[in-house]
C-alpha cells in the first residue's frame, strides 16, 4: 500500500533561525518501501495506461545500480506484470550487485547488452518496440508524459503556501512534472546530478515537448561532485550528518547532491529571509546498499 499524501516535515535547526529560513522536506522517500519516491509517481499511471491496453509484460532500460529498474522490478512484482529490463554492462550478471539480485529475485527477466547497444536502444525505442511488440516499453528512467502527470500531483499535495521547491535533476521528469504543479509566482530549483551545462539545454527541450508553459525555474550545476554517480567524503559527510541531525536517511546519487545544494546555499546567504523552501526527497535509498559495498560502508 502507498503511503499517500507523503508527509511534509519542518526542519528545525539554529542556522535556520540565523538565516531566518522556513525549511520543509517533501517525504516521498515514505511513499513505498520498495516502489520509492518519484518512482512511484512516474510508475502510478504508465501501470493504469499498460493495464488498459490489456498488456501483460513491461520493458524498461537502465544500468546496474538503477533506481528505475528497482521500482519496476518491484512494481511489476505487485501489480501483476511481467517484467524485462535491458541493462547497460554485457560483463553483468543478476548477482552482479543487490540492485540487479532484488530485481531478478522479484522476477525480472534481465537481458544485458554492451553500452554502445544500450545507447542506441535507450536513442531510438522505436527499435524495442519493433523487438518487444507485446511489451509496455518505459523509457530510461520512467520519463515520459504519464510519468510527468504523475509527478504533479505531489504539488497538489502540498498544503502550505511555500516560494521554493528544491528537486534533484536527472532525466528531468519529475522538475517537470514539479514545474507544471506549482504557481508561477513560486520557484522551482533543480540541481543537478550530471556535470556539464548540457542539462540546462536537455531541460528545456524536455518542458517544450511537453508544452509546460511556467518558466520560474533554474537549473544549479554546481554540485554535482564530479558528475553522476561521483561522490566525495564532504558529501558523505552531510550525508551521515543530516540523518544524525534530522533522523533522514539520503542517497548519494540524488537526494544527497540536492540537500547539501540546499543548506550550502543556505549557509552562504543565498537566498532571501523570510522565505520557506521545500526539499523533494524522491527517494533512492535501495541505491545505499550497493555504494556501501563498493565503499567500505561509508553511509551511515
Amino acid at each position: 500500500m502507498a503511503r499517500l499524501p507523503s508527509p511534509l516535515q519542518e526542519l528545525s535547526h539554529p542556522i535556520l533561525d540565523e538565516k531566518e529560513i522556513q525549511l520543509f522536506v517533501k517525504r516521498d522517500d515514505l511513499i513505498h518501501e520498495k516502489i520509492m519516491g518519484n518512482k512511484w509517481r512516474k510508475l502510478k499511471y504508465n501501470l493504469q495506461e499498460a493495464k488498459n491496453k490489456g498488456t501483460s509484460t513491461l520493458l524498461t532500460l537502465g544500468g546496474a545500480f538503477s533506481n528505475h529498474i528497482h521500482a519496476t522490478a518491484a512494481a511489476g512484482a505487485e501489480f501483476g506484470f511481467r517484467t524485462i529490463g535491458i541493462i547497460r554492462g554485457e560483463e553483468l550478471c543478476p548477482t552482479s550487485n543487490e540492485t540487479l539480485q532484488f530485481a531478478s529475485a522479484k522476477g525480472m527477466d534481465l537481458r544485458f547488452v554492451d553500452r554502445s547497444t544500450y545507447s542506441l536502444l535507450r536513442k531510438n525505442p522505436e527499435v524495442l518496440r519493433k523487438d518487444y511488440p507485446e511489451c509496455f516499453i518505459l523509457p530510461e528512467g520512467g520519463t515520459n508524459e504519464l510519468a510527468i502527470k504523475g509527478c504533479r500531483e505531489l504539488i497538489e499535495e502540498i498544503n502550505i503556501d511555500f516560494d521554493a521547491i528544491v528537486v534533484p535533476v536527472g532525466t528531468g521528469g519529475t522538475f517537470s512534472g514539479v514545474l507544471d504543479g506549482v504557481k508561477e509566482s513560486q520557484s522551482v530549483i533543480g540541481i543537478s546530478s550530471l556535470k556539464g551545462a548540457f542539462i540546462e539545454q536537455e531541460m528545456e527541450k524536455l518542458i517544450n515537448q511537453f508544452q509546460i508553459k511556467n518558466r520560474n525555474y533554474v537549473i544549479n550545476t554546481d554540485f554535482h561532485f564530479g558528475g553522476y554517480g561521483k561522490t566525495t567524503g564532504e558529501l558523505i559527510d552531510f550525508i551521515n550528518w543530516f540523518k544524525e541531525v534530522f533522523a533522514i536517511s539520503l542517497d548519494p546519487i540524488y537526494t544527497g547532491k540536492s540537500f547539501f545544494a540546499v543548506w550550502n546555499m543556505i549557509n552562504n546567504d543565498k537566498f532571501e529571509k523570510n522565505l520557506k523552501i521545500i526539499l523533494l526527497h524522491t527517494g533512492g535509498l535501495q541505491g545505499i546498499l550497493g555504494f556501501n559495498r563498493k565503499n567500505k560502508n561509508i553511509i551511515q
